[in-house]
């Protein structure tokens, strides 16, 4: 977009609207593993208190 001679605001939108979808799909993951966790405790995924610090380093 820069090299096409987008406007700045444009490039940023795209990149703040980027940057949140790469959020989404984080946090959809780490769902997906509590989910998983919480279902089977005796789960051999990662634990809770792992999955906790990876869904904090999102947020």
């Amino acid at each position: 977009m820069i090299e096409d001679g987008r406007d700045c605001k444009d490039v940023v939108t795209q990149l703040a609207a980027a940057s949140r979808a790469l959020d989404r799909a984080g946090f959809k993951i780490i769902t997906a593993n509590l989910r998983d966790c919480l279902a089977d405790p005796d789960n051999e995924g990662a634990d809770l208190e792992t999955l906790e610090k990876l869904f904090l380093t999102l947020a």
